[in-house]
């Protein structure tokens, strides 16, 4: 027998060899997947659509549409209760919209964060993204850690010295409104307060200037752009980095996780330099946690990576949901001139005609916390949470077993009617300091010890530009406007929010 015969022989029984081991795996695949659809197919839900896929095609065809991926998840909470299951290949997804269900999980820190998207926020097609920061961390004492060094950063005390700030980047908007308001152009006021929370959350948290708002070119607003647009895709479709048509777009993903990165480890490396040179340093939230951190007794090469973590954490979150949540909220009192006039009065009795508005000005805006509130109710921006589930548990008298994940989504439960009526009508009074109180059903910043760390800080940034905004110009959607929502990861206005603005009498040019 020739040589290239036995190489042939050898090739065609490793191959078949080959064959026989994927064919086994497969089997036990598809075993392993009948065994999950017996094990949870007691709980309500709507029929898969693919025994391979589950509801995966459902979530992508939505998506592929342009649609609302949330929407579908509201009319299943709709048509099968407070709790309902959802398959995704081998993985199963159990909703709840149940208060007592809510309150047991977000309250408590048994529950962990889901390694399902754990996995999907630590890196993005290779790329570290959020890593173990303090949303993404699993282990409780990793977190922990964290949450103790960084929380300091985010007290009331400390906060209110950065009003000055506040203020100052607040200020930049008013003056390109103003400009606009002059030349009778419209206004894309997503785009706009896009680029001033980015400009605050620089500023205030990392001591930088990089004028958003004259400075088209800078390359952080597409950056992070695209890391929440591969966040997307990277969640809910496994099998996105190898579409080759998909190629280009993960390289760019990459590249924009990687210019955060190396961003923020200048800086950090910067300021810690300074800091320990006993230099003149901002008193920003990034020096307040070098200290904090050094005092830690123990601080490990992987504490700094989790402060790389952080620092991409926070100028993601830190400025998308609070530009969104204004964004929705000027949609919002566009369309109810009554709510914008009533909040514009509230701002002339508490303000005037200051420019420099105080932390205590801002207690004092009951009704414009009623509207941001409200805001966040029928447009929560960071639309929902999730945890595993490592016990068995039973919710509303249906057992779940143990090995699912639990989906807790604030969207959803804002919406049901069974929690607030006309739940699509805007209706500030829902938060009226006598109207009672939600239970368990509206947590736009999630619940418990794993809440956002920077509540105060956005809804401080938010009132601010709020009522600057309201204090000098009036403004008014343009027709035609759209009031659909685009999911980015998190929810924002798909129109961009375009408004005609002009100068209040009292603040013309």
């Amino acid at each position: 027998m020739s040589l290239l015969s036995v190489v042939f022989t050898l090739s065609a029984h490793v191959l078949g060899s080959l064959l026989f081991v994927l064919f086994v795996a497969f089997l036990g695949y598809c075993a392993y997947l009948h065994y999950v659809h017996l094990k949870y197919d007691h709980i309500p839900g709507p029929p898969r659509e693919s025994f391979f896929f589950g509801h995966s095609l459902i979530v992508w065809r939505t998506m592929k549409n342009d649609d609302l991926t949330h929407d579908v998840f509201l009319k299943w909470a709709e048509r099968y209760g407070s709790v309902y299951k959802i398959n995704v290949l081998h993985h199963v997804l159990i909703f709840v919209s149940s208060p007592e269900t809510i309150k047991e999980v977000l309250m408590s820190s048994k529950y962990t964060k889901d390694m399902f998207l754990h996995k999907r926020l630590f890196s993005m097609f290779g790329q570290r993204f959020l890593g173990n920061g303090l949303v993404t961390a699993r282990d409780y004492d990793q977190w922990h850690k964290q949450r103790r060094i960084i929380e300091p950063a985010f007290s009331s005390l400390y906060l209110r010295s950065l009003m000055g700030t506040f203020n100052e980047q607040a200020e930049k908007l008013m003056t390109k409104l103003a400009d606009i308001a002059d030349k009778k152009s419209e206004a894309r006021m997503l785009e706009l307060v896009n680029r001033v929370t980015l400009g605050v959350i620089v500023k205030v948290a990392f001591g930088m200037d990089i004028e958003l708002l004259e400075n088209a070119s800078s390359p952080f607003p597409d950056a992070i752009e695209t890391c929440l647009k591969g966040m997307v895709h990277n969640i809910r479709n496994a099998l996105f980095q190898f579409d080759p048509r998909n190629w280009a777009f993960v390289e760019e993903v990459r590249a924009a996780c990687k210019l955060l990165r190396s961003t923020g480890a200048e800086w950090i490396r910067d300021r810690k330099s300074a800091v320990q040179s006993g230099g003149d340093v901002p008193k920003d939230i990034l020096t307040q946690i070098i200290k904090s951190a050094g005092k830690e007794e123990r601080m490990t090469k992987e504490d700094e990576e989790f402060m790389l973590d952080n620092f991409v954490t926070f100028f993601i979150a830190g400025q998308e949901t609070t530009a969104n949540q204004l964004a929705f909220c000027i949609m919002e009192l566009a369309r109810h001139p009554d709510m914008q006039e009533k909040a514009q009065k509230e701002v002339d009795d508490v303000i005037g005609m200051k420019r420099e508005i105080s932390y205590e000005d801002l207690g004092q805006l009951v009704y414009l916390s009623q509207v941001l509130k409200e805001t966040l109710r029928i447009y929560p921006t960071a639309p929902g949470t999730s945890r595993d589930f490592v016990n068995d548990i039973v919710i509303d008298g249906i057992h779940v077993p143990a090995g699912a994940i639990c989906i807790l989504s604030s969207y959803v439960s804002s919406r049901l009617e069974r929690f607030f009526k006309n739940p699509l009508e805007f209706n500030p009074d829902r938060f009226h300091p006598d109207a009672p109180k939600p239970y368990y059903c509206y947590f736009p910043f999630s619940l418990g010890p794993r809440s956002c760390v920077g509540k105060n800080f956005a809804q401080m940034e938010a009132k601010l530009v709020m009522a600057k905004l309201l204090q000098r110009f009036d403004f008014a959607l343009t027709p035609g406007q759209s009031f659909e929502i685009r999911d980015v990861g998190t929810l924002r206005p798909k129109g961009g929010v375009v408004c005609a603005v002009t100068h209040r009498k009292h603040c013309g040019p």
